[in-house]
């Protein structure tokens, strides 16, 4: 078995606030409206893909944000949510799985009730404090950069790590990440291979722990990402580069991606 984890936002899909300039289809609905879309490149590639491997959306989105992703490929048998805390089995979510995330970050307990103090605090948020099923933090600041540095001055950080992506900032345990998911699903699978691909310091973990990974040439500096990594060209849309390098690689390794 090949698993393909991919993440998602920025990754296959796109916010209705990002201009792509070629052909695209509605992969997202909320509240009655188009709000997240992937090109239709994307999608004639992902078609071919699915014969050939096990596509596991990877994402930090909750439950109920994943579950509004039509991805116009029918129903995916994996995907990892809440940075790998949840696995949907088969359209269900496995309870087993998710207990077993929260003994796994028992240790970041603390650190967590007291990283949501520390936020609540925080004259920069402009967005309540979310607790994501005792599995990591997420609000919004009006100067993410400087909420971050603050929330790195007072909390441990080897238990849990801070994140900024635009003016969302979260606060995970440091064993809660896309890396232990890609490795605890594909030893419960009994797979044989991975590839993964993202555009985010969410994704390092899971970049490093894939046999084949692809990233996007804004990440080529991002901290810990290994050399093992491959990119995409400067000026393409990522989604698009991406699949085209997974499908020429399942191409030119017949053996490796045989579904």
């Amino acid at each position: 078995m090949i698993l393909f984890y991919c993440d998602l936002d920025n990754t296959l899909i796109y916010s209705y606030k990002h201009e792509i300039k070629s052909r695209k289809r509605c992969a997202e609905i909320y509240q009655g409206r188009e709000i997240s879309f992937m090109t239709d490149t994307a999608y004639q590639l992902l078609r071919k893909l699915k014969n050939m491997v096990s596509i596991v959306p990877t994402t930090t989105r909750t439950m109920e944000q994943y579950q509004r992703i039509d991805l116009g490929i029918g129903t995916l048998d994996y995907a990892l949510v809440c940075n790998g805390g949840v696995l949907f089995l088969h359209g269900k979510e496995d309870a087993d799985w998710y207990e077993e995330t929260l003994a796994r970050i028992a240790e970041s307990r603390e650190t967590l009730i007291y990283g949501e103090e520390l936020l609540k605090k925080d004259k920069n948020r402009c967005f309540e404090v979310r607790n994501i099923r005792d599995l990591f933090l997420f609000t919004k600041s009006e100067n993410p950069n400087a909420s971050a540095e603050y929330l790195k001055k007072h909390i441990d950080t080897q238990k849990a790590e801070v994140f900024c992506n635009g003016i969302k900032v979260y606060i995970v345990p440091r064993q809660l990440n896309k890396g232990s998911a890609l490795l605890r699903l594909k030893k419960k699978l009994g797979a044989e291979f991975a590839i993964a691909a993202g555009d985010s310091g969410f994704d390092v973990p899971m970049l490093n722990q894939a046999d084949f990974a692809i990233a996007p040439p804004a990440l080529k500096n991002e901290k810990g990402l290994l050399g093992k990594t491959i990119y995409t060209e400067e000026g393409m849309l990522f989604s698009d580069a991406m699949l085209k390098k997974i499908l020429d690689f399942a191409k030119e390794n017949p053996k490796t991606t045989d579904k």
